[in-house]
């Protein structure tokens, strides 16, 4: 069985605009699998022709800074909102993936956690799960040095 929300997000967001959460389907196919990698974060949006464009991160090297699955979502949700030149991407039928939530600039919203926990048990990661639902974004700092 397919999920998908009925307000799923359709076309590309702008920069800090409303993305959906996916995980791949039970029934995904093995092609699917093999391109967006165990464990991988999947952002996107839905198409007019009843498909969902896709971009993942799966961390392919070991990058620490990515170690977490919402760090990872991110890493994805920034190629998606700019466009970048990436292979990280795909479109395919909504029957090889369900949405678990949305992301957006402020953080990112599951609404289906125990399809996320069941995808990071199957790819061997449980522990880079999100503590809750709510994951808000990270503030970073700027720091300004003054000159007298």
């Amino acid at each position: 069985m397919t999920v998908i929300g009925q307000d799923i997000p359709i076309e590309r967001p702008d920069v800090d605009g409303r993305a959906a959460l996916f995980v791949p389907t039970p029934t995904a196919k093995a092609e699917v699998l093999a391109t967006i990698r165990k464990g991988a974060a999947v952002v996107g949006f839905s198409n007019h022709d009843r498909t969902v464009t896709v971009y993942f991160e799966s961390n392919r090297f070991d990058d620490p800074a990515l170690a977490k699955w919402e760090m990872k979502a991110r890493k994805a949700y920034d190629r998606l909102t700019q466009n970048a030149p990436t292979v990280s991407k795909m479109s395919s039928s909504y029957d090889n993936f369900e949405q678990i939530g949305y992301i957006d600039g402020k953080g990112l919203t599951i609404r289906r956690m125990d399809s996320l926990k069941r995808w990071l048990d199957a790819s061997g990661m449980p522990g880079s799960c999100p503590d809750s639902e709510h994951v808000a974004r990270a503030v970073t700092a700027k720091v300004e040095i003054l000159r007298i």
